[in-house]
């Protein structure tokens, strides 16, 4: 039995182990065809074309891009919902409306895709004239929208964490319930809250669909949100439909790509990490 739990606890670190292999064989591969400095350096990104570029920056940036957005909007949102969930709601509110939110992270992302198409798209478009259909500001709110349930359900509970003599030590001060909530649990949380903020983070780096549906494939360096961009993931999933033959170069771009990405979540998944480490040690 201790040998089957042991197998059982080593699945996702050799899980882990496998994908990094299969990332790696292929991305020394590419790098032994293509500088490492011109893919770090170079701003164009056109491995498909006859004059070929292999600049990862303009794929990043429309990343980041898109990244950004998502986050500027769920942050002050999710945490506002878990602050109201958890000070001034009504337990019986609280215990309907958060399974609620939850299911908007199990919405499928093609259908947040074809939402942000279809209707988030033309409704900015009537307020910003000249929006190109295909643009990032888009995707970018509807990534918000989805991501909001991993930050207000982690943040919440993480409030609710903190103990209750705090709350009743602000109330006894004379602070109102508003600045007891902003200003003594939630600096109070802030350790969970700001963990569950960089998951969220690492969920729309690498969230795929409604990046490949509603932001175009048009990979440019830029941070203008009303343009087109193409962020790394709708650019594997460009690649994989088969039209580039396999043991390529252009076909192992997604390879070094995919790498690019994997390093970027693995940094904010240690750094989630060291935060919580940190805050219990600092409270143990």
């Amino acid at each position: 039995m201790e040998i089957i739990m042991l197998l059982c606890s080593m699945v996702s670190v050799l899980t882990t182990i496998g994908i990094i292999l299969v990332l790696s064989i292929d991305t020394f591969k590419f790098f032994g065809e293509v500088s490492l400095f011109d893919f770090i350096t170079d701003t164009q990104w056109t491995p498909l074309f006859e004059d070929k570029h292999f600049g990862i920056l303009s794929l990043l940036s429309g990343t980041l891009l898109t990244t950004f957005i998502a986050v500027t909007l769920a942050v002050p949102v999710g945490i506002t919902i878990a602050v109201y969930l958890n000070e001034y709601a009504s337990p019986k509110f609280t215990a309907t409306v958060k399974p609620l939110l939850e299911v908007l992270a199990a919405v499928p992302t093609v259908v947040y895709g074809f939402f942000a198409l279809q209707f988030v798209t033309p409704l900015l478009q009537k307020v910003i004239p000249g929006l190109s259909g295909f643009n990032a500001l888009s995707p970018g709110i509807v990534m918000g929208i989805m991501i909001i349930p991993y930050i207000t359900s982690l943040s919440e509970d993480a409030l609710r964490a903190v103990p209750k003599s705090l709350r009743e030590a602000s109330y006894g001060l004379g602070a109102n319930r508003f600045q007891t909530a902003f200003k003594v649990l939630v600096p109070a949380a802030n350790s969970g809250i700001i963990v569950s903020v960089i998951l969220a983070i690492s969920r729309a780096l690498g969230e795929t669909m409604i990046v490949a549906i509603a932001a175009g494939q048009e990979p440019k360096l830029t941070f203008n949100p009303l343009q087109s961009v193409e962020t790394i993931t709708t650019y594997i999933v460009q690649v994989s439909m088969g039209d580039v033959p396999q043991d390529s170069l252009e076909y192992r771009t997604i390879f070094a790509a995919g790498i690019t990405l994997f390093l970027f979540t693995f940094l904010l998944n240690n750094i989630s990490f060291w935060i919580r480490k940190k805050y219990q040690q600092r409270y143990e």
